[in-house]
């Protein structure tokens, strides 16, 4: 009854199922695997066809796409001949132009400083409105390269952008061209009645699309396909998703000129039709495989109950004990050959319980062998925590350790963390006072170091294999083969190292490496507690000594408590005296330079100098040229860097020549002359400090120049009357200057071109016997209603060297 409940438990649950099983799972695993690489080649290769046609097509629209801007830029140009060198002639060659070429919507004629001169449309004219285009990305490009791009943009649901082309004479004409002619190379025709196709610019606007396309103007920067092109090397995806947020196989080819890309799209489920077909035949044909299989592995288990039921008898009988029974099984397979082994582990286990009890021996005497290590440590312990003094702890520490290691040399290194050095301190079975290189021995590079680094130790079982270093060097002559590196670390830092030779070569033992180590740690132990007695004992000497001179000069401060009281007094009168001093140079340090807040502050009655009031000023105002720019490509960091360089050259010649400095507002810097300390030559002052600025940042530009930053560094200055005084609050007053003499510093500041220094008539008059100078056109300025008289100054006439002085000669001149 046994045999056949085993019998139909196998049949049931054992191997007859899971080798059914098996053999089904292995059908149907291949099967499977088979038309799954069938789908996928088959996948693989509609995608390829599909991807390989819209390359071809998104290629040639893209080519088509820069071909026909080319064109454009082409008719354009026809419009910039030198001989139409008047407003008349270019209007009747854009009027021509417009006619010809519908792309083209809008032509405006910009002068070499970006002020719009003519703009024509198909309905309207505008003449001479000097619109300023100066910063337009178009205009910078086209003065720049000769030809400049802008970005596309979008007026309702139409794209635009403009072409700008630069005249021989410096003009430059801008072109403004409507985009619906995109939509041309979209058609069905060329996309096709299933795919869809689109045109984006590089922020991932649509510019064009084909009837199933996006629509116009949308932002499709979100699409997977659309954020792979735009990110700078970004690689094409094969697969993405449309804006209704289906699968679509897509291809795309950019438009490298333009930075616009060309998207051709198919939906994914119309492009994989064909395989639906192939899915079902491998359905089928997994089924009939299945079939097969059930059968065939039904027939395969059944012959092989017998066998293993053999097989499961046996092993109980072994794992029971019975060691002499052996399994008979004659089937000329595997099945045997398993009863064999079988057969076989029996005499092997036989043996193994033999020789089990003579093990359990050995590992026996290797414990009790780990227990005396483990007492000999113990005992070391004891006798090295035993002593607090430094001196005897490291010989009894050297003792133990060769004790424990049966070694026949210990050294001891202690750590200078000053040099980086190990010094030997201690050593047994070496000469201790014997010169040599291994007295010093320097952390990096040695393995007292690296053992120390790692706090680990390190063991060098032949010596004579390793490279040349001193502690190596000596122990070779010495007569030593093998060493073993502990280092004497805790957390506070490393202590020292401990080194133990043996003349025999070979490895110590891990067990042996152990031990030192523990006894490593309770040896820093010890030598930390000694070093503290020791520090304790000195510090407690000194103390002692302390006290006694304290008490000395306890005597004598008593005697001099009395002086100081009195001192003290006239200190407070004094401190009280010069505090207000010091708040009144702090208050005008804010405005002037240190030597002038000085003065102001020596002087008595000068406060009313602050005080709102009307005076002639000069005023030099100054900025750098491309600042703004600069700071729109640079880095923040990089731009402080420059203000910084900047502002320290100007602010030493500010305080030079004692100007009042008005404010800094980024690069622009505006400075006072005569206010609130008035100077008879306040003009000259102004204009000789303007003449050492331009030669101080004049190299300045040059170094910023080789750093990639194209800076120019101009100077206005105007003389005239302003209300001067403090402006602001409580907690933050100002010292300010307001008047049209300020403004026309800054105007004429804004017509200096780079290394310039621009001033009105009216200063050249005052200084035009010490400068070098010449004058320039009127200049219209912005916020004056009639043409400004400026002057260039040149230079300074180096026979000049004091301006105080030449003014001074000029009056006596005149008197005369």
């Amino acid at each position: 009854m046994s045999g056949v409940r085993d019998k139909i438990w196998f049949l049931r649950e054992g191997l007859f199922a899971k080798y059914v099983i098996a053999l089904v799972g292995l059908v149907v695993f291949v099967l499977a695997v088979n038309g799954a690489m069938e789908i996928w080649i088959s996948y693989r290769g509609i995608k390829t066809t599909l991807n390989d046609g819209m390359s071809e097509k998104a290629e040639a629209t893209a080519k088509h796409i820069e071909q026909s801007m080319a064109d454009l830029e082409r008719q354009i140009s026809w419009a910039t001949r030198a001989y139409s060198n008047t407003v008349e002639l270019r209007r009747a060659d854009y009027a021509q132009l417009l006619r010809q070429v519908p792309q083209v919507s809008q032509l405006s004629l910009l002068d070499p400083r970006g002020r719009e001169q003519l703009r024509l449309s198909r309905r309207t004219v505008n003449v001479g409105s000097n619109v300023d285009f100066s910063r337009d990305v178009s205009f910078t490009e086209a003065t720049a390269r000769g030809t400049g791009y802008a970005p596309p943009y979008f007026r309702g649901e139409h794209p635009y952008m403009t072409i700008a082309l630069s005249h021989s004479d410096s003009n430059v004409t801008v072109a403004e061209i409507d985009l619906d002619f995109l939509s041309e190379f979209l058609g069905e025709a060329q996309v096709g009645k299933v795919a869809s196709a689109y045109v984006v610019d590089d922020k991932g606007q649509v510019l064009a699309s084909s009837s199933k396309g996006p629509d116009v103007g949308k932002s499709l920067s979100a699409l997977p396909q659309v954020a792979a092109v735009m990110v700078l090397g970004g690689t094409r995806l094969a697969a993405g998703t449309d804006s209704a947020g289906q699968d679509v196989l897509t291809t795309a080819s950019p438009v490298p000129k333009l930075g616009w890309s060309v998207f051709y799209e198919q939906p994914t489920a119309q492009a994989l039709t064909p395989i639906r077909d192939q899915l079902v035949r491998i359905a089928f044909l997994i089924m009939l495989g299945l079939v097969v299989a059930i059968i065939a592995g039904t027939i395969m288990a059944r012959r092989m109950l017998v066998p293993i039921t053999a097989l499961r008898a046996g092993a109980r009988r072994l794992g029971a004990g019975e060691f002499g029974h052996r399994i008979e099984v004659k089937t000329s397979d595997e099945l045997e050959e398993l009863a064999n082994q079988f057969n076989s582990m029996a005499g092997q286990l036989a043996e193994t319980y033999s020789d089990l009890e003579w093990k359990v021996k050995e590992r026996t005497r290797d414990l009790a062998q780990s227990i005396n290590e483990l007492k000999v440590l113990e005992e070391v312990g004891r006798a090295v925590a035993s002593s607090l003094d430094l001196n005897a702890v490291l010989p009894t520490v050297a003792a133990r350790a060769l004790e424990i290691t049966h070694a026949d040399a210990v050294l001891i290194y202690g750590y200078d963390a000053t040099n980086h050095q190990f010094n030997l301190t201690e050593a047994i079975g070496i000469d201790k006072a014997a010169e040599g290189g291994h007295r010093a021995i320097d952390e990096a590079g040695s393995p007292l170091g690296e053992a120390a680094a790692k706090a680990e130790p390190i063991s060098i079982p032949n010596l004579d294999a390793t490279s040349e270093h001193p502690l190596r060097d000596m122990a070779v002559a010495a007569g030593f083969h093998a060493v073993l590196v502990v280092p004497l670390v805790d957390q506070q830092g490393i202590l020292g190292s401990l080194v133990v030779l043996r003349q025999s070569a070979g490895a110590f033992s891990p067990n042996l490496i152990g031990l030192m180590k523990t006894f490593a740690h309770q040896s820093v132990l010890a030598m930390r507690n000694a070093r503290l007695f020791s520090e304790v004992d000195h510090k407690s000497r000194e103390l002692l000594s302390a006290n006694d001179t304290v008490r000395q000069q306890a005597d004598k401060l008593r005697e001099q408590t009395d002086q100081l009281k009195d001192w003290n007094r006239s200190l407070e009168e004094r401190v009280e005296t010069q505090l207000g001093e010091i708040e009144r140079i702090r208050r005008l340090e804010r405005f002037l330079a240190p030597q002038v807040a000085q003065l102001i502050a020596s002087s008595d009655g000068h406060e009313g100098l602050l005080d709102s009031h009307r005076r002639e000023v000069t005023v030099v105002f100054c900025d750098l040229r491309g600042f703004t720019a600069f700071t729109e490509s640079t880095e923040p960091e990089e731009a402080m860097n420059v203000l910084r360089e900047y502002h320290a050259a100007l602010g030493k010649l500010i305080f030079k020549y004692e100007g009042t400095l008005d404010k800094y507002a980024g690069d622009g810097v505006m400075i006072l002359f005569n206010a609130p300390i008035q100077f008879e030559d306040h003009t000259a002052r102004a204009v000789k400090m303007a003449v050492e600025m331009r030669d101080t940042i004049g190299p300045l530009t040059e170094r910023w120049r080789n750093r990639g930053h194209n800076l120019g560094f101009g100077i206005g200055i105007a003389l005239g009357y302003a209300t001067l005084g403090q402006i602001g609050f409580e907690n933050r007053l100002e010292y300010a200057a307001i008047g049209s003499v300020t403004n026309l510093a800054s105007r004429l500041c804004d017509e200096a071109k780079a290394n310039q220094i621009v001033v009105s008539r009216r200063v050249y008059g005052m200084v035009e016997e010490w400068v070098d100078g010449r004058a320039i056109d009127d200049l219209n300025l912005k916020g004056f209603n009639h043409p400004v008289l400026a002057a260039e100054i040149l230079s300074w006439r180096e026979e000049v060297d004091n301006v105080v002085d030449a003014a001074a000669s000029t009056a006596r001149r005149k008197k005369k």
